[in-house]
């Protein structure tokens, strides 16, 4: 498993969309090389699909309860 993906499942997704923010408020600044602007970009495209993912894995997860009291999916 590579690093980031390791490092992402242990960051919630609060965290994640904190650093994402934190990462838009840089590559909006004026004051960044364009290396630096590319391996941001790079970190936070890395952040979103990871998030993502997430959100598709509990979309999954997310059962209801039907008439019957039996768990279905949602």
């Amino acid at each position: 498993m590579a690093e980031t993906e390791k490092n992402m499942q242990e960051t919630t997704m609060e965290d994640a969309l904190k650093e994402l923010d934190g990462i838009v408020e840089r590559l909006e600044g004026r004051e960044i090389s364009l290396e630096d602007s590319f391996a941001l970009y790079q970190k936070g495209m890395e952040l979103l699909k990871e998030c993502g993912s997430k959100i598709d894995t509990v979309e999954k997860k997310m059962l209801k309860l039907n008439e019957d009291g039996e768990l279905s999916e949602f």
